[in-house]
């Protein structure tokens, strides 16, 4: 079957594994922050992506799943522009939750910020052993406008999520484990991704 998917991207990479589809975040210096226009392009990449119904894997490169928003974008929104950065995150992590298929994350390296907004909003994640967890934002005086807020606590219960947020400490792959944040550790988080989500 002929996989006709999407505008080529600069964002983001689609391959075919057996019956997973999968989504590799890319960007040029490796770190794959979620800009605005990388929010755009990935929600019309996943838009598209719905009309197959085939598992869903999104994941990034060894040392990065991503790193989050950019903060030197942020720091020039204004006011409104803001709650539209908040708003366009909101209906990317919405449309992966409501994703027809089984979205999962296979995490390497840094998941941080927004892009554990974006492994929360996966119905399920695995990581390598490698992988760092966090959100920064609370020491950067931010908070999360994706639903992280609302995902994590769910996933860990209340006062863990209020620490890690609070914090913003960093957690590594046992620690998430540990807690429920993740579903299982695996060498290869890809190919137990794809047997995750048959």
């Amino acid at each position: 079957m002929m996989h006709h998917v999407l505008v080529p991207s600069d964002f983001f990479r689609i391959e075919s594994r057996g019956t997973a589809t999968i989504l590799r975040l890319t960007s040029p210096d490796g770190t794959n922050r979620l800009t605005r226009a990388c929010i755009r392009a990935l929600t019309a990449g996943i838009e598209e992506l719905r009309q197959q119904s085939t598992p869903l894997i999104i994941t990034g490169n060894r040392e990065f799943f991503s790193v989050g928003a950019d903060l030197n974008e942020i720091a020039a929104l204004t006011a409104a522009e803001a709650y539209e950065f908040s708003s366009v995150g909101q209906t990317l992590m919405n449309s992966i939750a409501a994703y027809p298929a089984t979205a999962v994350a296979a995490v390497e390296g840094h998941c941080m910020g927004g892009g554990l907004d974006l492994a929360l909003a996966c119905h399920r994640r695995i990581a390598t052993p490698r992988a760092v967890f966090g959100h920064r934002g609370a020491a950067l005086g931010l908070i999360t406008g994706w639903g992280g807020t609302q995902r994590l606590p769910r996933l860990i219960g209340k006062g863990r999520a209020l620490q890690l947020f609070i914090t913003a400490e960093k957690i590594s792959a046992a620690q998430a484990l540990e807690i429920g944040l993740i579903d299982a550790i695996a060498d290869d988080a890809v190919a137990e991704a794809i047997k995750l989500s048959n």
